[in-house]
């Protein structure tokens, strides 16, 4: 996929400036390391214009995980928010996924950065799994261990045990992967938070071992909005294979619905399932076609 052509803009340390001039730095732990923290955002074209959804809980949770990773952050969040709007309108794009990108400086030490630069990114991309429902399989790759990492942080380097877990899901036929935490509990897919339906009810992993999704969240304030039943507990293999039906959520991917798990599939038509109508509701949520105040 082209994410830029030679017109395209990215915002560099405060400036404007086009992507494939921008260059790269060689010399850097984000690049020999993964010593970096990154964010994910949609804008939507909404009625009311371009809107980034949550713009404020991402770049709050950007700086957050700099400071778990003793990368410097030294920018106002919300001069950062109006650039990531003049982005948008530089590259004539009304919908988009962004990603900001805090980096280190020249530093091949094992120490921590001095100094930092931030790169924010904005290009077209639809949902990151598609539109059709899901075919999963249980990984052999484990979520990272937290008392190794923040994995409440979006620290760079960990996504490469997600980048071997989706490969080898996709060898094997399948469209994504569920990671199991060091306890052998279902944690979460490569990039998304996972629920099942069981009995009407909603269930979710627990914080600790999965990481902390904005739509995770967001999901959670929708089923209290909705009335729904969530609860958050430690899943196993063997309550994911009897759910009535399953979805994942993440920023890039929304909501979406599972379809079967390790060949077995579920037998819930996804239309009539409470995920389907969380995701019709977030849909409309992001669009602004209904206003939920309790979830903005």
């Amino acid at each position: 996929m082209q994410y830029y052509s030679q017109e395209t803009y990215i915002y560099l340390n405060g400036d404007f400036v086009k992507a494939a001039e921008a260059g790269a730095d060689f010399f850097g732990q984000s690049l020999h390391y993964g010593y970096a923290a990154f964010e994910g955002l949609r804008a939507y074209s909404t009625h009311h214009g371009i809107r980034i959804f949550k713009a404020e809980e991402h770049f709050d949770r950007l700086e957050k995980s700099c400071e778990a990773i003793n990368l410097p952050f030294s920018w106002d969040r919300q001069l950062l928010i109006a650039s990531t709007y003049e982005l948008l309108s530089k590259n004539n794009l009304r919908a988009a996924y962004i990603r900001p990108l805090v980096f280190s400086g020249p530093n091949m030490h094992l120490t921590a950065a001095s100094s930092s630069n931030i790169m924010i990114a904005a290009w077209e991309w639809g949902p990151y799994l598609g539109q059709n429902l899901l075919r999963v399989c249980i990984s052999d790759v484990e979520r990272p261990n937290p008392k190794s990492l923040p994995i409440d942080a979006k620290v760079s380097g960990q996504y490469v045990s997600s980048i071997l877990a989706t490969s080898d899901a996709i060898k094997r036929g399948f469209d994504e992967a569920l990671l199991l935490d060091q306890e052998g509990y279902i944690a979460q897919a490569s990039s998304e938070n996972l629920f099942i339906e069981k009995d009407f009810k909603l269930y979710t992993p627990p914080l600790g071992n999965v990481f902390p999704g904005i739509t995770r969240q967001t999901v959670i304030a929708l089923c209290k909005e909705l009335n729904v039943d969530i609860v958050e507990k430690k899943l196993t293999v063997a309550d994911i294979l009897a759910a009535d039906s399953a979805f994942l959520c993440g920023t890039a991917s929304e909501i979406i619905g599972i379809k079967e798990v390790d060949g077995m599939a579920y037998e819930e038509d996804w239309e009539h399932t409470i995920g389907a109508s969380i995701q019709r509701k977030y849909k409309k949520l992001v669009l602004e076609e209904e206003n939920y105040e309790v979830i903005i």
